[in-house]
């Protein structure tokens, strides 16, 4: 658990370079890159169909502690903490894993949900998370069983820059508790991947560890991390059933945990039903949920305010570039009276305060005649705009729109000459990608690759006129595409 960081697509270090001569920068780039840069047919292999089996380094379990007639877990040496004692603990028991991919944990309902967006403050920059469930699987061998495990996307974004990522493997266990099988970590700074610090995967580097028991009681003890030194956690339940603030009103049966770090400092956390991770907050930092999609969605149809907020923010975005600034004011307040209507009914509350600061900077922006202000305030307001008709589309629909946006976004920090943002506005579109490309029939996907791969090659020479011009075919081939699932 986290704040949060790690990759794959998926061990795409192994993607071959191109030939031609770069610069020791340039090659750091592409390095740095290729661990997060893949097709369609790696990630395939290194999935459920093509599953990745990680090798259990743990060796056989022979002569292993019994609890109740079952295995006991092995535990780690905890030294310098007042971790608690055993017979608090509820995570010690082996699992077992008949059909661990269907998650019916309430508290952790991984398995159901299709998109999470979590937003916050992070050292007292705005912090957006989504969180979106892939449509594959990863095969990890642990204590002799091969447990086939969830993958579940983390991308966070730091005042509106890549920040982190994550692919992390959750399994739930006959009992019904969810366990968590390790993640692949990704740190980026200034656009590029810094490290990888936080990667680990049970049977290679430790146990695979609880992360939300099946039943939680106040005292109840668990580890959803649990290699000393490295990685770890050690969570202590100190209420259940407690009544929540929702996106959209009370949540009930909410669980309160307190999470004890290696660093000896503690972390308060809670958990609702149908939501999983529900809030966070430590030393002044906020990760707080906004939407989930299965359990926020909606059968009614987009509405017509928030298609014309999305389609008036293209509007502005082109007519900013070309200085018609009487037709952007135009669409503006179109897009002012769209979003007053929108507001007088039910609006997510974490998202209703974006939406609107948003929509004033774009005001701001057309109004003081400045193109590249209003270019990003039209980004934003698009982006927001999405996020609100995750309650009615399909989370598909909307990761191709984003897309869009990252490739719009590009255009916005090459004219500006930003390398950096550039750097990590590419990878945020190859992100998405693995979200995407399982919904693309074979040719849009092959141009949409073939395309990607022009523009990081622009990027990694940091040919920023020729990042745009990628950039320009990217939005050319979405406007043709139609996922069909």
């Amino acid at each position: 658990m986290r704040h949060h960081t790690s990759v794959s697509s998926m061990d795409r270090r192994n993607q071959k370079a191109p030939s031609r001569q770069r610069r020791p920068e340039q090659r750091a780039f592409r390095t740095a890159r290729t661990v997060a840069m893949g097709t369609a047919l790696l990630l395939a292999a290194l999935l459920v169909g093509g599953c990745r089996h990680d090798g259990d380094s743990s060796g056989a379990n022979q002569g292993q502690e019994t609890i109740r007639g079952r295995e006991k877990i092995a535990q780690p040496i905890v030294e310098g903490l007042r971790a608690a004692p055993e017979s608090e603990r509820v995570d010690l028991i082996s699992p077992t894993f008949s059909d661990p991919t269907s998650v019916s944990n309430p508290l952790f309902p991984v398995s159901k949900q299709k998109s999470v967006l979590l937003l916050g403050r992070v050292d007292g920059k705005p912090f957006r998370t989504e969180v979106t469930l892939l449509p594959d699987a990863r095969i990890i061998e642990w204590q002799g069983q091969q447990v086939k495990t969830l993958v579940s996307q983390y991308v966070a974004y730091l005042d509106g820059r890549i920040h982190e990522v994550a692919y992390d493997f959750y399994a739930q266990d006959d009992d019904g508790s969810v366990w968590y099988f390790g993640e692949d970590v990704f740190n980026f700074k200034d656009g590029l991947i810094a490290d990888t610090h936080g990667t680990w995967v049970a049977g290679r580097d430790g146990p695979a560890a609880m992360i939300m028991p099946a039943d939680p009681k106040v005292g109840d003890v668990y580890r959803p991390e649990n290699i000393p030194g490295f990685v770890f956690e050690e969570v202590t339940v100190k209420s259940v059933d407690e009544t929540l603030k929702g996106p959209l009103g009370t949540v009930e049966g909410g669980l309160v945990i307190e999470e004890l770090h290696m660093d000896g400092f503690t972390e308060g956390k809670t958990f609702a039903p149908g939501y999983g991770e529900f809030f966070t907050g430590g030393g002044g930092d906020v990760e707080a949920l906004a939407l989930a999609v299965p359990t926020d969605a909606l059968s009614e149809p987009t509405p017509a305010e928030l298609a014309t907020l999305e389609s008036g923010a293209a509007d502005v975005f082109d007519a900013a570039q070309s200085k018609d600034w009487n037709a952007a004011e135009a669409t503006v307040k179109r897009m002012t009276a769209a979003w007053k209507t929108v507001r007088a009914g039910e609006v997510p509350n974490r998202l209703e305060p974006q939406m609107s600061g948003a929509l004033e900077a774009l005001t701001k922006g057309v109004d003081g005649r400045r193109a590249p202000d209003a270019r990003q305030a039209a980004i934003d307001v698009a982006r927001w705009s999405l996020d609100l008709q995750l309650r009615h589309r399909p989370v598909t629909e909307i990761d191709v729109a984003r897309f869009d946006l990252w490739a719009a976004q590009i255009l916005v920090d090459a004219a500006a000459g930003d390398t950096a943002a550039v750097n990590g506005d590419f990878f945020s579109l190859d992100y998405i990608r693995d979200r995407i490309q399982r919904t693309l029939d074979g040719g849009d996907l092959t141009r949409l690759n073939t395309e990607l791969e022009e523009l990081s090659g622009a990027v990694a020479d940091e040919d920023l006129t020729a990042a745009a011009d990628g950039a320009r075919q990217l939005r050319a081939i979405l406007a043709g595409l139609k996922p069909v699932g």
